[in-house]
């Protein structure tokens, strides 16, 4: 597992909604798989299918966007909170977390439903419940999760598998059946947006 998976406990004071007018959609797989560069490829061809696309990313723990030195970095360093960065090309914001075990996922897509995304892409936060999608190759011998993760809906591998009921196979190597089932996804979310199994135990809720 890597660094950038998340093995601790969701934080208990933070429930995750699953409200119906913010699909998400979790990217659930071993360090090795190819989570990002699969959707480095994905990211155009839902563009061209007329999706707007937000990704919320599991990162390292010491990660940094900005650059000692650098204006925004000398006045975060100084105490702004949060530091917003903005040019007539991009804008970026950027806030110190001490004391945080892990990041807050809900709180993070919070801040991405202002931008009103058709659609928001979780990478890593694997023990949050919300709806996955999971990608597995047998070849790195890792386990499959599905079978212990009621909220992942699909398995994306390159190998046959057998799967739990109600869960969708899927070829990891077709871009273009993989880029048309994330697509249909928001259309599925106002149904989809519950475990296959009903789990007492989710801080999980789901709102109207």
């Amino acid at each position: 597992m890597s660094a950038t998976d998340d093995p601790n406990p969701i934080p208990s004071a933070a429930p995750l909604p699953l409200d119906a007018a913010m699909p998400l959609l979790g990217i659930a797989a071993w360090s090795g798989t190819g989570k990002t560069t699969l959707l480095e490829a994905l990211l155009p061809r839902l563009a061209e299918r007329g999706l707007r696309v937000a990704v919320i990313k599991h990162a390292h723990h010491t990660f940094d966007v900005d650059q000692p030195g650098k204006d925004s970095h000398r006045l975060r360093q100084a105490g702004a909170a949060p530091m917003l960065v903005a040019s007539r090309e991009r804008l970026a914001l950027m806030m110190e977390t001490p004391g945080q075990q892990e990041p807050d996922l809900a709180r993070l897509v919070a801040l991405v439903a202002t931008q009103a995304p058709d659609l928001v892409l979780v990478e890593g936060f694997k023990a949050w419940p919300l709806p996955k999608l999971e990608l597995h190759r047998p070849a790195l011998g890792k386990p499959l999760r599905v079978a212990e993760d009621p909220w992942v809906r699909a398995v994306a591998s390159d190998a046959p598998l057998t799967l739990p009921e109600g869960v969708e196979a899927l070829d990891l190597n077709d871009l273009a059946a993989l880029a048309d089932w994330i697509a249909a996804w928001p259309a599925r979310w106002p149904r989809e947006r519950r475990p296959r199994a009903a789990s007492p135990a989710s801080p999980g809720s789901v709102s109207p």
